[in-house]
C-alpha cells in the first residue's frame, strides 16, 4: 500500500473513532445536565458499548499497518503534522492494545456506576456507601497500570494518559518546591491583617445573563457551545462547532459561580479553537490535560482575577442588575488568602495545596500503600498538614470531588501543571502585549484570545504540553513563573512579597 492511501485510511480512522468520542461525550453531558437519575444503568451499558468500539478501532491490526507504513515514508519525518499525528495515534493505538476490551468495558460500566454513587453518598456524606464502587473503580485502575506497564510506579501509567512524558518522579520534583514556596507564602499571609470576605449578592436571573456576558465577551461563542448548569462544572466539546459548557450559581456570591463559568469559557475557547483544518490527524487536540487547564486557570486567575476586569465587569453588573459593588473591595476579596476545605473555592495560592493532598493519596491508593477504606483519614490527616484545616463532613473532603467516581485517577496533577502553565505563558503575553491591562479594563479581550489562537490553539497536539511551554517561554522554569505571580499579587495585597 502506498503512503498516501495509507495515510487517507488512517484519518478517515482516526475522524470515526473521534465521532465516537464525540457521542460519548454527549452521554456524559446529558448525564449530568438532563438525564433522570434513574438512567444510570442504561447510560452505563451505552457507555460500556462505546467503549468497546472504541478500543476495537484502535486495536485493528489494520490500523497498525497504515501506521507503518506512514511513518516508513521519509517524507513524514519532514512533515511535523505527519510526525506528529504518528506520535500521537502511536501512543493511543500502543496503550490501547496493552489493555484487554473486557477492561476497557469494566471500566466503563464501573465509572458510569462510580458517578451515580457518588452523587448519592455526597448527597447524604455517607461515604461507607460510595466505597464499594470506588474500590472497584481502584483496582481496575491497577490492572490498567499492570497492563501498561513496566512503569516505576503504578501512577506513572494514569499521569501519562493525560499529561505524556510525565510520570510520579517529574510530578514529585515539581510539587516538592511548589508546596514549599506556597507553604512559606501562607504562613506570612496568616502573620499579615486578614483582609474581609465581601461577597455580591446578585438574583439568579441576573446572573445568568451576567455569566453568558462574560463568557461572549471573552471569547466564548454561543452559537457554537452552549452555557448549563450541573452539580460539578466540566466543559465537553463534540468538536469546535458544538462546545458544551457547564457551571453553578450562588445567589448569595456573584464571583462564587462566574469565575467557575470564566474557567469553563476557557476550556471552551480552547476547544473552538481546535485546527480543523488538521480534523482526522490526531493533532486537532489539545496538546495535554495540562494545557487545556492552562487555558481555563489563566482566564479565571490571570484575567478573571485581575483589578482590570473587575472593574469592567462592575458595569455589567450594574447593566444587568441594578446592583453597586466596591471595586477595592471586591478585587481584595477576589483574591483573599483563606484555607478552605473547599478545592474548586480555594483561592491561588492554596489551590495546589489541594492538588498536592489529591496527588499524594492517589499515588498510595494506587500504590498499595492506602486502601479505599483508609482513604477518609489519611484525607484528613494531609488537609490539616497542608491546609491547617480537618474536614467536619465527607463532603468538604473525599466525597467532595467527582473525578474519582468518574474513574479520572491520575488526572487531578493536571490542575497544577496548567497553573504553572498558565503563569509562564502569562510572562510572555505580557511582553508581547504590552498594553494587556488597559485593553482588558476596555473588555477588548480578542488581543489576548488571538495570541493565545496563534501561540496555542492553532498549534493544537504538535507537540506535548511540556514542551510546547517550554518552546515559547525558553529558559523560563513554569514553578518560578506561579510563585513570581502569587507573589506579586497576593505577596503584594498582603504586604508581605518577596523578591
Amino acid at each position: 500500500m502506498d503512503t498516501e492511501t495509507a495515510w487517507k485510511h488512517l484519518t478517515d480512522r482516526v475522524r470515526e473513532l473521534k465521532d465516537l468520542g464525540g457521542i460519548d461525550g454527549l452521554l456524559e453531558w446529558d448525564q449530568h445536565v438532563w438525564m433522570p437519575a434513574a438512567g444510570g444503568a442504561y447510560r452505563g451499558r451505552h457507555k460500556a458499548l462505546i467503549s468497546r468500539l472504541l478500543h476495537e478501532g484502535l486495536v485493528d491490526p489494520a490500523l497498525g499497518e497504515w501506521l507503518d507504513t506512514v511513518a516508513a515514508d521519509p517524507a513524514t519525518a519532514a512533515d511535523p503534522v505527519r510526525t506528529a499525528a504518528v506520535r500521537n495515534l502511536r501512543r493511543q493505538r500502543d496503550r490501547a492494545c496493552k489493555l484487554p476490551a473486557s477492561l476497557v468495558q469494566a471500566q466503563a460500566q464501573a465509572t458510569s456506576d462510580g458517578f451515580a454513587a457518588w452523587v448519592q453518598a455526597r448527597g447524604s456524606e455517607d461515604y461507607a456507601a460510595f466505597a464499594g464502587p470506588l474500590s472497584h473503580i481502584v483496582d481496575l485502575a491497577r490492572q490498567e497500570a499492570a497492563c501498561l506497564g513496566p512503569v516505576a510506579h503504578p501512577y506513572d501509567a494514569l499521569v501519562g494518559r493525560h499529561d505524556p512524558g510525565m510520570d510520579l518522579a517529574r510530578l514529585q520534583g515539581l510539587f516538592t518546591p511548589l508546596t514549599a514556596a506556597l507553604v512559606d507564602l501562607l504562613d506570612r499571609i496568616r502573620g499579615a491583617a486578614p483582609l474581609a470576605p465581601h461577597p455580591v449578592a446578585v438574583p439568579v436571573d441576573a446572573q445568568r445573563r451576567i455569566h453568558r456576558r462574560v463568557a461572549q465577551a471573552l471569547g466564548f461563542d454561543l452559537e457554537r457551545g452552549r452555557l448549563d448548569e450541573a452539580h460539578h462544572p466540566f466543559t465537553m466539546g463534540v468538536g469546535p462547532q458544538d462546545v458544551r459548557l457547564t457551571t453553578r450559581y450562588f445567589p448569595g456570591d456573584l464571583l462564587a459561580g462566574l469565575l467557575g463559568t470564566v474557567h469553563e469559557a476557557g476550556h471552551g475557547m480552547y476547544e473552538q479553537g481546535m485546527p480543523e483544518a488538521l480534523a482526522g490527524s490526531t493533532v486537532d487536540d489539545a496538546a495535554s490535560t495540562g494545557m487545556h487547564e492552562s487555558q481555563s486557570r489563566f482566564w479565571e486567575n490571570v484575567i478573571g482575577r485581575s483589578r482590570p476586569f473587575l472593574a469592567w465587569l462592575q458595569g455589567v453588573v450594574r447593566e444587568e442588575a441594578g446592583v453597586e459593588f466596591d471595586l477595592d473591595a471586591v478585587y481584595a476579596s477576589a483574591n483573599r488568602v483563606a484555607p478552605s476545605h473547599i478545592r474548586v473555592e480555594a483561592d491561588e495560592v492554596t489551590y495546589n495545596l489541594h492538588i498536592a493532598l489529591r496527588a499524594r493519596l492517589e499515588a498510595a491508593l494506587l500504590g498499595g500503600d492506602l486502601s479505599v477504606a483508609e482513604l477518609p483519614g489519611a484525607w484528613d490527616d494531609l488537609a490539616q498538614e497542608l491546609l491547617g484545616l480537618r474536614p467536619e463532613r465527607p463532603s468538604q473532603g473525599v466525597l467532595q470531588d467527582v473525578h474519582w467516581g468518574a474513574g479520572l485517577l491520575g488526572y487531578f496533577p493536571s490542575y497544577t501543571l496548567g497553573n504553572v502553565y498558565a503563569a509562564a505563558l502569562s510572562e510572555r503575553l505580557s511582553a508581547d502585549l504590552p498594553d494587556l491591562w488597559p485593553r482588558v479594563g476596555q473588555a477588548d479581550f480578542a488581543p489576548v484570545l488571538g495570541w493565545l489562537r496563534d501561540k496555542v490553539h492553532a498549534r493544537g497536539h504538535l507537540q506535548d504540553g511540556a514542551e510546547l511551554v517550554a518552546a515559547l517561554c525558553p529558559g523560563r522554569d513554569p514553578v518560578a513563573a506561579f510563585v513570581a505571580h502569587v507573589e506579586a499579587r497576593h505577596g503584594r495585597l498582603y504586604g508581605v512579597a518577596r523578591g
